[in-house]
């Protein structure tokens, strides 16, 4: 939510692959979206604005508000100075905080009481992400009989990184009160069933074809990999809209004869974009041939404002866009990095993507990353490449056409952009329609019906003649019909 006027609110989405995933198929299959406002405390107007955005979304959207200590506790400390960091292999900058547990705890409480309330007979809840996953817990607390499912949009860490947490077997017994937890990757999955056997060694662990399951006090927890995706048909349409064609065809202008690297990130550490800078300076340093050749258009989108460590971040990436174009640049000519700090209408996203002839997706850890994605599918004249982290989720499955990389290895990576700049077309187009065929194939609505599947809740799926289900983002939600499913989200 944004405040435009002393009382009013505006609804807005916010950034981020969650949001990019779940908004077509809760477009497609309706539903109802709980989450946090984005708003500290109670306002009124913040209803009104809901109910307008409803008519424009298609599903329904239920707020949850909190306050000022609850968001710096549970939002900006247990989620964000905890499980973030720890999850994406981070530990030494963790906040073990004991009171960020306790409000963690008493939040996950508040979303459960709200989805209680809208609970009816049949509903199927499905949580989402690392916020909100002692809402199954807090739910059966308080009465609660509806099928749960949870799904981790993160990593999940190995056992070394995860015993580290303090409350690690209560955030792990939480957790197996979900009917079924699924994660993007197969190792993922194995950290999370390694976990669980040597913290919990009294569980009964065994495989059901591609899906484990754990017994525990009478009870089966369902446990899979479901790597999630987009809608590629979606992009490929908006892709091809005169609009993205006329301002793709403005920013290749700006560097008319020469090679187009796009790198596009939310503002955080886990991207890696100070890594992938100095890779570039390497790139230049190495082969001065390549100089007025090549440009890197790295945008950077806003996200965890006002936390000390992303401050100190947009500072490091300030001082090496200015000591790569202050070296190399051309005062009134070429421009080695093109630096974009704020965020991109859709018109603008679609057209980076495709007038950038390489892409440079380098997370030093990503749950999946929707952009190496994104970028492909936009791709339609299929005359880039990809450069992808190996430490990226997407890796597994995009790892055959695109150019894998270690992002902690600099000259690895300049050496890639090399091999990329010098591809010749007919490589560059075999790996990219490779890429977008599967893709295609494994879009965001087969995620959608392999994780309702694996659940026994197929018959909500949209695929199937019509019905609906309920979701929403980052918390737990419940649906109003019987024949729909809640999700939830921060």
């Amino acid at each position: 939510m944004k405040k435009v006027e002393e009382e009013a609110w505006l609804a807005e989405a916010s950034s981020g692959g969650l949001i990019t995933a779940l908004v077509p198929v809760l477009q497609k299959q309706g539903g109802v979206w709980i989450g946090w406002s984005g708003a500290v405390g109670d306002d009124e107007n913040i209803e009104l604005a809901l109910r307008n955005a409803e008519a424009e979304s298609g599903y329904e959207l239920k707020a949850v508000q909190l306050s000022k200590e609850e968001v710096h506790n549970f939002y900006n400390g247990f989620s964000n100075e905890i499980v973030w960091p720890l999850f994406h292999d981070l530990q030494t900058i963790c906040n073990f905080a004991p009171e960020y547990w306790e409000t963690y705890r008493e939040v996950n409480r508040k979303f459960s009481a709200v989805i209680k309330d809208v609970e009816e007979a049949g509903d199927f809840i499905w949580v989402h992400d690392y916020h909100l996953m002692n809402v199954a817990s807090e739910l059966r607390a308080l009465g609660s009989s509806a099928k749960t499912a949870f799904f981790l949009h993160i990593p999940f860490p190995s056992i070394d990184l995860f015993s580290k947490l303090p409350w690690s077997k209560q955030l792990l017994s939480a957790l197996l009160e979900f009917e079924l937890i699924g994660f993007q990757t197969v190792h993922d999955r194995h950290n999370f069933i390694q976990c669980a056997s040597e913290l919990m060694p009294e569980l009964e662990i065994g495989e059901d074809g591609q899906l484990i399951r754990i017994m525990t006090e009478g009870r089966v927890v369902k446990v899979g990999y479901f790597p999630i995706s987009i809608d590629f048909d979606a992009f490929v349409a908006s892709a091809m809209m005169p609009a993205v064609e006329r301002k793709a065809t403005e920013l290749r202008q700006m560097n008319p004869d020469g090679a187009l690297v796009l790198g596009i990130d939310r503002l955080d550490y886990t991207k890696g974009i100070p890594l992938r800078l100095r890779a570039f300076h390497t790139l230049l340093s190495r082969h001065p041939e390549l100089r007025e050749k090549i440009s890197l258009i790295q945008v950077v989108v806003p996200s965890r404002e006002n936390i000390p460590e992303y401050d100190a971040l947009k500072t490091t990436i300030d001082q090496l866009v200015g000591q790569i174009n202050g070296e190399f640049g051309k005062p009134g000519g070429w421009v080695p990095v093109w630096y974009v700090y704020g965020k991109l209408t859709k018109t603008e996203l679609l057209a980076y993507y495709r007038a950038a002839d390489i892409a440079l997706v380098t997370p030093i850890r990503d749950g999946m990353n929707l952009v190496a994605k994104e970028f492909c599918a936009s791709s339609i004249e299929v005359d880039c490449i990809l450069i992808l982290s190996e430490f990226a989720g997407a890796a597994a499955q995009l790892g055959d056409g695109a150019l894998l990389v270690n992002p902690y290895d600099t000259d690895g990576v300049a050496d890639a952009l090399l091999q990329a700049y010098l591809m010749n077309p007919q490589e560059k187009r075999s790996r990219m329609k490779s890429l977008r065929a599967s893709i295609r194939k494994h879009d965001i609505f087969r995620w959608m019906r392999d994780f309702m599947t694996a659940a026994g809740e197929e018959e909500r799926t949209f695929a199937q003649a019509g019905q609906s289900a309920k979701s929403a983002p980052d918390a737990g939600t419940s649906s109003h019909a019987k024949e729909a499913s809640g999700v939830i989200a921060p």
